[in-house]
């Protein structure tokens, strides 16, 4: 049996929260509550993404919501956090689609893209009557995207792109593709990154999906193949005029992530400590009652708070516009980290149980191996943070 969400404020953070920021969070809860949660094991176990739910996430606001204008719901990132940490309470995979449509496609557009690429398509994306992907990562490149070997070359006024990406959310129901390529010379030096907006209708695109995954199931996971594609030269990202552009899209998402971690975290935890109350072994006492359940129970509590303080922490420097690369990688790390160990303990709480799709525990943890791994891995960002630390590059 499931068990229905009780909510986790251990240190009494609600009291933390504006009255914006509590009503947000309510409305996403609601929105998860009611309309991922009674469906998401019939998604997952299906293989099926829940698209359904598109039009209703742009109603709500939550597509590109730390942005301003253009149809976007102008939150703090505070509040965008906490829309993370809900769909993933409810699912990676939803969360992830959240996170490429805004992070990855919208804020691009909205930073680095001309007043005509705004306009053309920041209000279709916000309401998700337009869905974009990213592709960055190939099939040969992933932790070093400086390696990519997918070009563009100019010809006349339009561009030519020839490449593979790999491991791109929405790719097969994407209707614009943010393309990330060498550009060939121009006088800004060979082998420039740049980012493009591609159609995906237009001629040699083409996108495949990823089929055979224990993870992420509920997310659309795709291969890109551009085979002298032309586009505009009207769609070049003006303002991407080198990889750090690309790695800026990547702070935003690992930002989302690291509230989404705590979701499903949240998930697995409440989820353990209802199922210890009521399942009685030995003496017919519930097994909460046993030392080394609560010991389970209160490691899961006291990193969860934590990882509350440290998302939180970082919201509040990033809408202070204080909030460093560091930061957020720590944030990402460690949050994650700790959300895949609390699947764990909470499977193991459950014993045989917790295998089945009856509880949410083996689905989060399933999900969480891919989170550990996209938007940069453990092992980069313990890179990232040694950098920092040390004035050394590792890698």
């Amino acid at each position: 049996m499931a068990f229905k969400f009780q909510g986790f404020d251990f240190l009494h953070l609600d009291s933390s929260f504006s009255e914006d920021e509590l009503l947000v969070r309510r409305t996403a809860r609601d929105f998860v509550e009611d309309n991922l949660i009674p469906i998401i094991e019939d998604c997952f176990r299906e293989g099926r993404f829940p698209r359904e739910l598109v039009p209703i996430m742009g109603e709500l606001g939550f597509y590109g919501a730390n942005l301003q204008g253009y149809g976007c719901a102008g939150m703090s990132n505070v509040e965008y956090g906490l829309v993370m940490q809900e769909l993933e309470r409810g699912d990676s995979g939803l969360r992830s689609f959240v996170s490429v449509q805004s992070a990855l496609v919208m804020y691009p557009i909205y930073t680095f893209g001309s007043d005509e690429q705004k306009n053309r398509w920041l209000p279709a994306l916000a309401t998700g009557e337009k869905l974009g992907c990213f592709g960055l990562t190939e099939p040969g490149f992933g932790s070093n995207p400086g390696g990519m070997t997918t070009r563009a070359s100019r010809s006349g006024d339009e561009y030519i792109l020839n490449g593979e990406k790999m491991w791109i959310t929405s790719g097969e129901i994407a209707d614009v593709a943010v393309i990330w390529a060498k550009l060939d010379g121009e006088g800004e030096g060979s082998d420039a990154v740049r980012g493009f907006l591609v159609e995906t209708g237009r001629p040699g695109f083409s996108a495949h999906g990823v089929h055979g995954k224990w993870s992420l199931r509920a997310s659309v996971t795709s291969g890109l193949t551009l085979q002298d594609v032309r586009v505009p030269a009207a769609n070049l990202l003006p303002g991407a005029t080198s990889l750090k552009a690309a790695l800026m899209c990547l702070n935003q998402a690992r930002y989302g992530i690291s509230w989404g971690a705590i979701g499903a975290a949240m998930s697995c935890y409440d989820t353990a400590l209802q199922y210890a109350k009521a399942r009685k072994q030995f003496h017919n006492l519930p097994i909460a009652g046993h030392q080394i359940v609560q010991e389970k129970l209160v490691w899961m509590a006291s990193e969860i708070s934590k990882a509350q303080l440290l998302s939180l922490h970082v919201g509040r420097l990033k809408d202070a516009d204080a909030a460093g690369h560091q930061h957020i990688s720590m944030a990402k790390r460690n949050n994650v980290w700790m959300a895949l160990e609390c699947a764990r303990l909470a499977r193991d709480i459950l014993g045989a149980n917790g295998i089945t799709e009856d509880y949410p525990i083996m689905r989060h943890m399933m999900n969480l191996e891919s989170v550990k791994t996209y938007e940069g891995t453990h092992d980069i960002h313990t890179l990232i943070l040694g950098q920092h630390l040390t004035g050394i590059a590792a890698y």
